[in-house]
């Protein structure tokens, strides 16, 4: 799959491919599958590194929409005879707060051309093609190359006599292209499940409720179609869908659900401990309810007597 307009990103990520490389074989067996497995897991977290900042803007604008979600079910009960002004309505709400219901779909756009390009960079080395800059030494490096035994270029589809060419056995590439598939629709599911767990939960009553239900469990069976992908290009694969499911963890510990008084207005979350204080932990003073307040001593002061009573004589 190689699309013309995309050659200047084809270039770019195998010079990027190049450097990394050229790093870990300073210290590194050049030909080693830990160096090329290292340099396929750096590229893809540099990659994601770079696309970080519209993950954070969908999960911002998902959440502005999860603060909106009482004052959109207003509209839709006031409106709910009128859909093209509950539609109006609703739209200049979220533009007024600056949501937008199309902010998750910002990451995956964005992650689509690098996975092309990675598809196709890999490809080419799979198939000993040195292009976008690569030299045929580089190619050869990475087709020696043998994670757990199974060739990077080799896929688990490709025949006996291929794999037998790239010095592996046929039965362990196999196993090892299994159980990489495997690990890849097990990330998917987990990370797809962790998305739709926290949409449920925000949407009880969510229309679309049972679809991502179906969703959720088809999501893994995609997986399986990278049985005719390269094994690096499956390594990929697994590393983007770790660091999606570690992102996502990170962000919903730290932005917890918003929470609505009776009025719908959102209640500010209590802020949780940071990241040395989870590492401390509480002592049972701080754990333990703040002590009441010692009460107010109130001195009965004598009350001033007249003098004749002070000296003991009678007024005359």
């Amino acid at each position: 799959m190689e699309l013309s307009w995309l050659s200047w990103l084809y270039a770019a990520v195998a010079q990027v491919i190049i450097w990394i490389h050229t790093g870990f074989s300073t210290f590194l067996n050049p030909d080693g599958g830990l160096t090329w497995a290292l340099t396929i897991i750096t590229l893809t977290v540099f990659m994601r590194v770079l696309i970080f900042p519209l993950f954070l803007k969908q999960m911002r604008s998902s959440r502005k929409m999860q603060e909106l979600a009482p004052k959109v079910a207003e509209l839709r009960k006031r409106y709910k005879n009128d859909k093209q002004r509950m539609n109006q309505e609703v739209m200049a709400l979220y533009q007024g707060a600056g949501a937008n219901p199309l902010g998750g779909c910002l990451p995956i756009l964005a992650q689509f051309p690098i996975f092309i390009s990675m598809f196709t960079v890999l490809q080419a080395m799979a198939n000993g093609q040195p292009k976008w800059g690569m030299t045929q030494e580089l190619v050869d490096s990475a087709r020696k190359a043998h994670i757990f035994g199974a060739p990077l270029p080799a896929n688990f589809f490709m025949s006996s006599a291929d794999i037998e060419g790239f010095d592996a056995g046929v039965v362990q590439t196999k196993v090892v292209l299994a159980i990489f598939v495997a690990i890849s629709s097990l990330t998917t599911f987990l990370t797809v499940r962790q998305s739709v767990t926290r949409s449920m939960a925000q949407m009880p009553d969510n229309p679309m409720a049972q679809q991502q239900k179906i969703l959720m469990y088809i999501s893994p069976l995609f997986a399986f179609f990278s049985l005719n992908f390269p094994l690096g290009l499956i390594l990929y694969w697994v590393t983007t869908n770790v660091w999606t499911l570690g992102q996502q963890h990170w962000f919903y510990s730290r932005h917890p659900m918003p929470e609505f008084d009776a009025k719908g207005n959102v209640v500010p979350a209590k802020p949780k401990p940071g990241l040395l204080g989870k590492i401390r932990g509480t002592t049972p003073e701080e754990q333990a309810p703040p002590p009441p307040p010692e009460p107010k001593i109130i001195r009965q002061q004598p009350s001033r007597q007249p003098r004749s009573k002070r000296t003991g004589s009678k007024k005359s």
